[in-house]
């Protein structure tokens, strides 16, 4: 009997030397949750497509006006705005410690918290400020730092002193001191800062993140974090990351795991998303995707979530260039499509396009009065509304050519999306009532499915009578060659728990529990 215990006990000390067996060895970080509110959501959605997302992806992922690809890593800044930021968690700055409560994001990279000489921005007022003279183990910087959010930028000046993450001690770490945080986000904020976990590929001055001093520092067991997230909204515990593994009381089954493909944000590249197990067409050759658990939606081409608003009766907009493409070309269109027509030259080839996917054609405008008009249509923006109004029609009618519909009902459909367009000022209201009887959402990712039901992409916002169910989507268009890309957000994370894997450069999704 005693031989066949230590051989179990050796079986079982061998067993829990593998890397999702054991969850000791771990540093936690209890999250908590807030709820949301529709102020706050609105907001989010308004700053991040006027803004934030719309102006930021542009510099963030290196394009300039006029669609011109700049690859210069350095032009990366965030496009965050936190205002629908939901999960938070404690730190300790300096010695002895300070506590700060704190959003850990994986869309930027760099620490932050109020100063003490924050004087004239009223958010430092209602929020913890770290006080340098009060650390023996402060180290003055000094150099003046900025950082750019879809908000605003905060301002500030770069320290160095210990940071306390759960049990460890990170040594010298480099943060921004802010002096300066405009506007109302961070006024309103639950939180006092961010400790970004993206790559230093996007960090401010080019910081060392916090995460990257764990790793050589030898402070973790293994180069990876996870994120647990509980979306059970009546228990009080909000979730939990974990450095140095994974916790696999946190999941069920195997994660799927694919490639980093752009170090900065935790980038990968997706498949198609599908809508009731039907293609939206829009990634069917692949879209690009960011893990960001520093917001709460899910984010992603303007024609897919028309799809979804459709699908869901969310409250959208009409869109007059939509149903003008629809009514005016519509039928050219969908003939270029049935005769072979490369579908990205369809769109130049009947003039509302001066990009055919592959270079600049010219539109053989044949006099000046011709020229002139084209020239007002493009310097009040309607040229490139009409464009990308083509862009979604075509591959709207690809999908429903795909399904056998007829003429007459493809062009009814088309139709009913331009009025379902996101709205700009951010309300997507749904019924609440008719929740279920909405249809599954599906991410291809790694060759798997990860599918999102109704009650788990709807967001119920506020409390009793004044309740209201609001669509946890926004529509976000990025250029190619860097677009199509989404945004996955909370949403996404906290029903699929997420695996960041610095060691060898990947992510990892199973399902939550």
């Amino acid at each position: 009997m005693g031989g066949r215990a230590v051989t179990a006990a050796c079986l079982l000390v061998l067993y829990c030397f593998s890397s999702v067996c054991s969850a000791e060895g771990l540093v936690r970080v209890g999250l908590k949750k807030k709820p949301l509110d529709r102020a706050s959501l609105q907001a989010a959605k308004i700053t991040a497509r006027t803004g934030g997302f719309d102006d930021a992806i542009n510099r963030k992922f290196g394009l300039r006006e006029g669609g011109e690809f700049h690859s210069d890593e350095g032009d990366y800044v965030s496009l965050k705005n936190y205002l629908d930021a939901q999960y938070y968690g404690e730190i300790g700055i300096g010695t002895p410690a300070q506590t700060f409560t704190v959003i850990f994001d994986t869309g930027s990279s760099n620490l932050w918290v109020p100063s003490s000489k924050c004087y004239f921005s009223l958010a430092c007022f209602f929020h913890s400020k770290f006080k340098a003279s009060q650390s023996s183990t402060y180290q003055k910087d000094g150099k003046s730092c900025d950082i750019q959010y879809g908000s605003g930028a905060i301002s500030g000046f770069l320290s160095k002193d210990h940071v306390t993450v759960g049990e460890l001690s990170v040594k010298d770490q480099v943060f921004t001191e802010t002096t300066k945080e405009p506007g109302l986000t961070f006024l309103m904020a639950k939180f006092d800062g961010i400790l970004g976990l993206g790559f230093q590929e996007i960090a401010v001055d080019k910081v060392v993140p916090v995460w990257y001093n764990m790793i050589d520092q030898g402070l973790v067991q293994e180069p990876v974090f996870s994120f647990w997230m509980n979306r059970n909204a009546d228990e009080d515990e909000g979730g939990e990351i974990v450095f140095g593994g994974v916790d696999p009381n946190h999941f069920k089954g195997n994660h799927t795991y694919v490639p980093v493909t752009r170090k900065g944000y935790w980038q990968f590249d997706m498949g198609d998303f599908l809508i009731n197990d039907e293609s939206t067409g829009f990634c069917a050759g692949g879209c690009a995707a960011i893990a960001d658990s520093g917001t709460s939606l899910l984010a992603g081409p303007t024609g897919i979530i028309t799809e979804i608003n459709h699908a869901i009766g969310a409250s959208g907009i009409v869109s007059q260039e939509c149903k003008t493409v629809i009514s005016e070309y519509g039928e050219v269109i969908l003939e270029l499509l049935m005769a072979q027509t490369n579908p990205q030259k369809v769109c130049s080839q009947i003039g509302l396009c001066s990009y055919d996917g592959t270079k600049e054609v010219s539109m053989g405008i044949a006099s000046v009065l011709e020229k002139e008009a084209r020239e007002a249509k493009v310097s009040s923006g309607l040229d490139d509304a009409m464009c990308s109004a083509c862009q979604m029609a075509v591959v709207w009618m690809q999908n429903q050519l795909a399904r056998n519909k007829t003429k007459e009902q493809i062009l009814t459909y088309l139709n009913q999306l331009c009025e379902r367009l996101p709205s700009p000022n951010g309300e997507s209201i749904v019924d609440c009532n008719q929740i279920s009887s909405m249809p599954d959402v599906t991410f291809s990712i790694g060759g798997n499915k990860f599918k999102l039901t109704p009650d788990q992409y709807v967001l119920k916002v506020g409390e009793g009578a004044a309740s209201q169910c609001v669509s946890g989507f926004m529509g976000l268009d990025v250029p190619p060659p860097l677009g199509p890309i989404w945004i996955l957000g909370d949403i996404f994370m906290g029903v699929y728990h997420t695996v960041f894997d610095y060691g060898n450069l990947r992510l990892g999704f199973a399902e939550a529990v």
